[in-house]
């Protein structure tokens, strides 16, 4: 149990992604701050650590056989994943929530001020989100793939203009730091993404379009946090890079 407390909560739910499902019930960030351990994270908050562990355990134990092990990927196969899955989901449902975001300001907005630091903060995301992706696609990932490929052909590489990978990995990193604190201010001005009692259709259809995008950042980004920076910089450190 002791050791259970030393991991940190990225390696928890890199191992079993269905571990994320604890941390999110007891409000622990497992992507943004995933490299936190998990005593560290109980005594800051005030949690039971013991509790949350026979809860992770429960959850290991548990037979699957259809969580995805992300983990044993190679990095350019959950490269092409992060952009098919997560970086076009982002693509396609932000302008849809926008779009609601903007008309609910417009019918309930004067009952309902918070809706415009909603849209105000989603609006931001939305661009911060469009240029981190696409620094993502042009600069690192294609630079992961490089390192992939002169190790399976036993090469070097030329040094980027970068650096080392350790300099945009932080930059990535920060930049999720600061869309999950964003998330966070939009999940309490949303009361947790609960509707008011005069909600119509289209306010529950606009905070659940929130929350499932909020959901899918967490995985998006703890697939990058956890797993592909950390496996990224290993794998820098086995050849001379010219």
């Amino acid at each position: 149990m002791e050791i259970m407390g030393k991991k940190t909560i990225g390696e928890y739910v890199a191992k079993d992604f269905r571990t994320a499902a604890v941390f999110s019930k007891h409000k622990i960030d497992f992507c943004c701050k995933g490299n936190r351990t998990l005593e560290e994270v109980c005594q800051k908050k005030g949690l039971d650590n013991k509790l949350i562990q026979n809860e992770i355990i429960s959850v290991l134990e548990t037979k699957n056989d259809t969580t995805t092990d992300f983990n044993s990927w190679d990095l350019d196969l959950l490269i092409d994943y992060i952009e098919k899955k997560h970086h076009r989901y982002i693509e396609e449902k932000t302008p849809s929530i926008l779009q609601f975001l903007e008309k609910l300001c417009k019918v309930h907005g004067e009952r309902h001020p918070e809706l415009f630091d909603i849209n105000v903060l989603f609006n931001i995301g939305a661009g911060a989100l469009a240029q981190h992706m696409k620094k993502e696609e042009l600069i690192l990932f294609p630079y992961v793939k490089k390192l992939c490929q002169a190790i399976k052909e036993n090469s070097s590489i030329e040094q980027p203009h970068f650096g080392t990978i350790e300099n945009p990995i932080a930059m990535m990193m920060d930049e999720h730091e600061n869309e999950g604190e964003r998330y966070s201010k939009i999940s309490q001005l949303t009361n947790n993404y609960t509707p008011p009692e005069d909600a119509c259709n289209t306010y529950k259809v606009a905070f659940l379009m929130l929350q499932e995008f909020e959901q899918d950042l967490h995985k998006h980004i703890h697939l990058e946090n956890n797993i592909l920076f950390p496996k990224a910089k290993e794998i820098e450190k086995q050849f001379s890079i010219l």
